[in-house]
């Protein structure tokens, strides 16, 4: 497959094919919970959805990765395998010592308002602090394929040499760089399996365009979802499942402020000795209607009740929004005193809700980060070999799972009694 770039191009063409509809989608979702720009900032009006993702976000970081805490372990398959506690010492190490933790923040908001993040896992230079270094890739920039990942980038030339020593420039751009040693080039770097192939998306000869190949033992790529439909590649997460409400939630706070500024500034009338042109009255806050001398003017016509309906659909629109987020079934415990067994039927709840996406985040995401990690390590010569499902049996320990044996625990207790 390294090989035949013709054939690696056409895998990309139908990646990029499969996720454009997506597109749209991430686009809205981050425009509603994490606007990027000033003009969708300006078009904001309503912040239940950004701070509902903000405490998900939080919720999820503190139940699946609490940092240093002991989260993780490994459990020897029989009295054959290998010891496992250096390994398990020395990725708590590194992971600890990485940027680890600030990065995978950046994922699980990526994962709650797009439904999918990638978390790309690298091996820093020997003598770092840590043999990890952690990069959040936005979902813009990664496109797959069942057993393929396509990730695509600018960076200037000089760091592209930098990267892949071996690249000579083709010779349609090689001047061009030598001039600009900063010159962006778009970068498509793809995995199929474990064979790796960096190329110039640059036209021409692509053949000339290949900056560097080769093999991956464990895939740096984790890409992992909240929930998937069968048959798709991408996630949907709590915001996508939202976007209608929050849109309309949205909605409703921008024209119930127009309301108000024209009920703040009125609209006035004055006299007009000349014809009144309807085409021209313009309903804006402040403005100045002209009317004929002696005229009533422009007449509202007055409505048998003044029934404001706006606060109401605001309120349920913004409890669905929250209900959607999780944010009325994670919230605080101190937002009321609660006895044992409302926490404890409160925490089953939770189990239940995350119950189905905490499996797809520990088959996705928790056991593709441990296998990397080992074999870095063990590849460096920092601990002996150790596989999973072999030699080792990953042990979970986040709080999500001692939640989960807790219900199991009382619900035993319950049969029993």
């Amino acid at each position: 497959m390294q090989n035949n770039i013709g054939q690696l191009q056409k895998m990309y063409r139908r990646a990029l094919d499969a996720r454009a509809p997506w597109i749209n989608r991430w686009d809205s979702a981050i425009k509603y919970t994490m606007p990027r720009d000033d003009a969708d900032a300006a078009a904001l009006f309503d912040a239940t959805a950004a701070d509902s993702a903000d405490n998900l976000a939080a919720a999820m970081y503190s139940l699946l990765t609490p940092p240093e805490s002991m989260w993780l372990d490994l459990v020897p398959e029989s009295a054959d395998s290998p010891d496992a506690a250096p390994a398990v010492a020395a990725l708590r190490a590194n992971i600890n010592d990485s940027n680890f933790y600030t990065t995978v923040h950046q994922c699980y908001m990526d994962l709650i308002t797009l439904g999918t993040a990638c978390l790309f896992m690298a091996e820093n230079p020997i003598g770092a602090a840590s043999a990890f270094s952690f990069t959040a890739i936005p979902m813009h920039d990664i496109a797959v394929l069942p057993g393929a990942v396509f990730h695509t980038t600018s960076m200037p030339a000089s760091e592209v040499m930098q990267r892949y020593p071996s690249w000579t420039p083709p010779a349609d751009i090689r001047e061009s760089v030598k001039r600009d040693p900063d010159m962006p080039l778009r970068l498509v770097q793809c995995l199929v399996g474990t064979e790796f192939t960096a190329w110039l998306d640059a036209g021409g000869d692509v053949e000339n365009n290949i900056v560097s190949t080769g093999t991956f033992e464990t895939s740096p790529y984790i890409i992992f979802r909240w929930s998937v439909a069968s048959g798709e590649q991408y996630g949907r997460g709590p915001v996508l499942r939202a976007l209608p409400d929050i849109k309309t939630a949205n909605k409703v706070v921008e024209l119930v402020l127009k309301n108000a500024t024209i009920a703040v500034s009125g609209i006035w009338q004055a006299d007009d000795d000349g014809v009144i042109n309807l085409a021209n009255i313009n309903l804006t806050p402040g403005a100045i209607i002209p009317k004929a001398v002696g005229s009533s003017g422009l007449t509202p016509l007055a409505s048998g009740a003044d029934f404001d309906v706006s606060q109401l659909i605001l309120k349920d629109l913004r409890e669905r929004i929250r209900h959607a987020m999780l944010a009325d079934r994670l919230g605080l415990l101190s937002e009321k005193e609660m006895t044992a067994t409302e926490i404890l039927a409160r925490n089953a709840d939770m189990v239940r809700i995350l119950g189905a996406t905490y499996g797809r985040l520990l088959h996705e995401f928790i056991r593709p980060l441990v296998e990397r990690g080992l074999q870095i390590l063990s590849r460096r010569g920092a601990i002996d070999r150790i596989t999973l499902h072999s030699d080792a049996e990953l042990k979970y320990l986040a709080p999500i799972v001692k939640m989960a044996a807790a219900e199991n625990m009382t619900a035993s207790l319950q049969e029993v009694a």
